[in-house]
């Protein structure tokens, strides 16, 4: 099963996709968090065959929803309309770091933050 890992910014937003077996994942894309975001993903649903999705669930280190969390309930809300597929959140303290110690910062560095989400969800 193909799944979409995203790692929800508010100024972008990383994607991961995995194999056609759903057990590894790959950076894909970063995407503007702008009015063309969600039609941009449900495209990329559709064309990716994706059957489930993977967001990171922004906490803080005492574990309550960072505020960007409020956004990302609402982008969740927006998808499950479009799509319909089942959606998954999964923590995600310091991808972003972890993306730019393994491979230094640059463009697709949220995509592989994306990656690092959506790898510890198959795990």
């Amino acid at each position: 099963m193909k799944r979409m890992g995203i790692d929800f910014g508010s100024k972008k937003v990383g994607i991961a996709i995995t194999d056609e077996n759903g057990s590894m994942a790959f950076p894909h894309s970063v995407l503007a968090n702008d009015k063309s975001l969600l039609s941009n993903i449900t495209d990329l649903i559709d064309k990716e065959g994706i059957k489930e999705i993977v967001i990171g669930h922004s906490l803080d280190l005492a574990g309550n929803p960072n505020p960007i969390h409020s956004q990302v309930e609402e982008f969740i809300a927006d998808i499950t309309m479009r799509s319909g597929i089942p959606i998954h959140l999964q923590p995600e303290q310091f991808t972003t770091q972890e993306a730019i110690r393994i491979q230094g910062r640059n463009k697709k560095t949220d995509a592989s933050a994306a990656a690092i989400i959506l790898e510890s969800f198959i795990e």
